[in-house]
């Protein structure tokens, strides 16, 4: 009987802008070790539904996190988001959003979708209909969409992997967690080179 494979855990939110500049890393780290490791995708939820209007202090902190990872990690943001939308502070439409493409086994379709909607195109993923544009983007099946993504038990099995992530020792996005059969380990996130993080999981194998 084979040996499971190890698994990591990769915890993130879809309208995490630190995720969007992690991405390029993400990429590199996710070919070289895909063959030997398992890798799971764990939605932490970064902010609860909302229909308020994100505060203006709030806007410009957020803004300012965009520049700052476009001017560390040179991650194309578009700016015009803040003029074109009203804001809110608000992930788990987008999380359900990505739970239902889950379903359709377009987990990683979709957050590029939300990913791109969001960051290059100034659209809103905090709404419905942004969510449904992208979905109609990756050719999903729109009503089997819809129901689940406005579904009671999408929502739950959002706060399920909520609470998932929390348990394994999630604080912050992206987070990734190494775990065999004997433990589990967070490794730290290098945003710049993905060599270090490739070479340390392999070291975990041998």
């Amino acid at each position: 009987m084979s040996e499971e494979k190890a698994i990591l855990y990769y915890v993130y939110d879809p309208m995490c802008s630190w995720c969007w500049g992690y991405k390029p890393v993400w990429e590199k780290v996710k070919q070289a070790i895909s063959n030997d490791i398992e890798i799971v995708y764990v939605l932490g939820g970064l902010a609860p539904d909302s229909s308020e209007p994100m505060p203006q202090e709030m806007q410009i902190q957020i803004a300012s996190y965009w520049q700052k990872i476009e001017n560390y990690l040179g991650t194309s943001f578009n700016h015009d988001f803040w003029e074109k939308n009203t804001p809110r502070r608000s992930t788990y439409p987008s999380c359900r959003a990505i739970l239902a493409a889950r379903s359709q086994g377009a987990e990683l379709a979709m957050l590029e979708a939300i990913q791109k909607a969001y960051y290059l195109e100034a659209k809103n993923p905090s709404d419905n209909e942004v969510l449904l544009y992208c979905a109609r983007s990756i050719d999903l099946d729109m009503t089997k969409f819809e129901l689940d993504l406005l579904s009671p038990e999408t929502h739950q099995a959002l706060l399920d992997e909520i609470t998932f992530s929390r348990s394994i020792g999630k604080n912050g996005f992206p987070s990734l967690f190494f775990k065999t059969k004997d433990e589990l380990t967070e490794f730290p996130i290098d945003y710049e080179k993905s060599e270090g993080t490739i070479g340390l999981l392999k070291s975990r194998l041998y």
